[in-house]
C-alpha cells in the first residue's frame, strides 16, 4: 500500500510540475483562466490543454479555412468542463461557421448532373466584356423584382452558340434566388432522361414529381437528348403542362432555336409526330421569353 501511495504521490507531483511549467506561459495562463475550473482538475489535462491553445492560436492567425493548420481542417480542439472533468471536442471555427452560413442557401438547390462550376455560379462571375449578355442580365433583374412581389414571371428559353455561358447565366440567377429561400432544380436534361429511365423500379416517381413541382426549374441543353416519344410525351409534356397550369417559372438552355427544337421533337424512332412536337413548343412559349446568346466559346 505504501508503494502505491508513493506512486500516486509521485504522479501527482509530476502533473503539478508540468502544469506549473505550462502556466509560466502567459497565453496558456490566460487560456485556462477562461475555462473557470480548479487547478487540481486542470493539471490532469495539461498536454491536452496546450494542444487546444495551439489550435486556438492557429485560428487567430488564419486568413481563411483554406489555410487551416489544425488537425481537423476547419475545426479546433476545445475544452468543455463537465462534472468536475473536462471533455474535449472539435468545434467549428468562426471561419468555418461563416462558410456554413454563407453556403446555407445551397440547401434550396437540387442538382441533376450539373458541374461544380455551375453550382457555384454567381452574378459576380458573369463576364462583363460581352454586350450580348446585357439584355439577359436586365431580364434577371426584372424577374427577381417581379418574383419578390409575389408575381409569377415567365422563365427563359435561352438558345445560342456552344459554350457561350448560357447555363452559367441562368445558374447565377437560381443561386441568387436560393438565397431568398426559393427552391430550384438544375437538370442536365439528356443525362436526366437516362437516369430517370433507369429508375423505373426505384425512385422514378420521386424524381419526376420533384422536377415537376419545384419552384424554379432549369432544363439544360434540351434538344441534345436522343429524341423519343417516351421522353417527349411521358416526361417533357407532363412536366411542362403542370408547370404551365401552376405558373411555375421554367428555364431552358439549348443550342437550338425553337423551330429547330420542334423539328428535333418531331423526329422520333416511332415516326414523325409534328402535332405532338408543336404542342410541346407551344407550352414552352407559354412558359418563357425567348432570348439568344451568341458569343465566343468560353469553355476553351
Amino acid at each position: 500500500m505504501q508503494k502505491i501511495s508513493n506512486i500516486i504521490k509521485n504522479d501527482t507531483n509530476t502533473l503539478k510540475k508540468s502544469f506549473e511549467e505550462a502556466c509560466s506561459d502567459k497565453e496558456f495562463l490566460n487560456f485556462i483562466e477562461s475555462i473557470n475550473i480548479p487547478d487540481e482538475i486542470l493539471m490532469k489535462y495539461t498536454t491536452r490543454l496546450q494542444e487546444c491553445l495551439e489550435e486556438k492560436m492557429h485560428c487567430l492567425k488564419c486568413r481563411n479555412s483554406a489555410f487551416c493548420k489544425n488537425k481537423v481542417h476547419g475545426y479546433l480542439l476545445t475544452p468543455i468542463p463537465y462534472d468536475k472533468k473536462i471533455n474535449f471536442s472539435y468545434v467549428a471555427c468562426s471561419k468555418t461557421l461563416k462558410n456554413i452560413e454563407r453556403n446555407k442557401y445551397k440547401e434550396n438547390l437540387q442538382f441533376f448532373d450539373i458541374s461544380k462550376e455551375i453550382s457555384e455560379a454567381s452574378f459576380k462571375g458573369i463576364y462583363k466584356d460581352d454586350n450580348n449578355r446585357l439584355p439577359i442580365i436586365k431580364y434577371f433583374k426584372t424577374f427577381m423584382e417581379e418574383y419578390k412581389k409575389g408575381n409569377s414571371p415567365k422563365g427563359l428559353y435561352l438558345h445560342g452558340s456552344f459554350g457561350s455561358g448560357k447555363t452559367y447565366l441562368i445558374a447565377s440567377l437560381f443561386n441568387e434566388m436560393a438565397r431568398l429561400g426559393v427552391h430550384s432544380a438544375y437538370v442536365y436534361y439528356p443525362e436526366f432522361l437516362r437516369n430517370l429511365k433507369a429508375s423505373f423500379d426505384t425512385d422514378y416517381e420521386e424524381k419526376f414529381n420533384y422536377i415537376k413541382k419545384v419552384d424554379l426549374l432549369l432544363l439544360d441543353d434540351i434538344g441534345a437528348e436522343n429524341s423519343t416519344s417516351w421522353a417527349r410525351d411521358e416526361v417533357l409534356g407532363p412536366i411542362l403542362q403542370y408547370r404551365m397550369e401552376q405558373h411555375l417559372p421554367t428555364f431552358f438552355t439549348s443550342n437550338l432555336t425553337l423551330e429547330q427544337l420542334e423539328d428535333n421533337l418531331s423526329n422520333t424512332p416511332s415516326g414523325l409526330s409534328k402535332v405532338k412536337a408543336r404542342r410541346i413548343i407551344e407550352r414552352i412559349k407559354q412558359l418563357t421569353k425567348t432570348m439568344e446568346l451568341i458569343s465566343k466559346n468560353r469553355r476553351n
